[in-house]
């Protein structure tokens, strides 16, 4: 009977982590693209103490970042034992990567929000995605 090998778990969640942030920043930048903007939190010029689009963005980023941290701890950990078919590895090496082009092409765009507001909210959501992911990786972890 073969031995199964597995990554070490510090590999897994750091992968799994790193997955899961670059997938909150690239929702952070699609998102201020159709107005949802995690900087309406630091807007001092409107009445409401928060923003919906604010909200919702928060929420959206904080989704995506988690399900990504676990679906990536779960991939990585399938993966090492040969779970994963070549062709399924590289349609969402595929995916990741049109995402992240998808996500550059728009931060590149021209902004009307002042740049600290912009620094700020990008900061916010690095810490989000990353605490998200990591939550999202440990119970993947766990569960295997």
């Amino acid at each position: 009977m073969a031995e199964t090998t597995s990554f070490p778990r510090r590999l897994i969640l750091g992968g799994a982590m790193i997955s899961g942030v670059l997938l909150a920043l690239a929702v952070h930048m699609l998102g201020t693209r159709y107005g949802l903007d995690l900087g309406g939190l630091w807007r001092t010029d409107t009445h409401e103490s928060m923003p919906a689009g604010a909200a919702i963005a928060w929420w959206l980023i904080a989704t995506v970042a988690f399900c990504g941290g676990y679906f990536t701890a779960n991939l990585m950990h399938s993966a090492v034992s040969g779970e994963i078919p070549p062709r399924m590895r590289q349609f969402l090496i595929a995916v990741g990567v049109l995402i992240l082009a998808g996500a550059g092409q728009v931060a590149s765009a021209p902004s009307s929000i002042s740049t600290i507001s912009i620094v700020e909210a990008g900061l916010a959501a690095l810490c989000l995605g990353g605490a998200m992911a990591f939550c999202g990786a440990h119970f993947a972890l766990r569960r295997n």
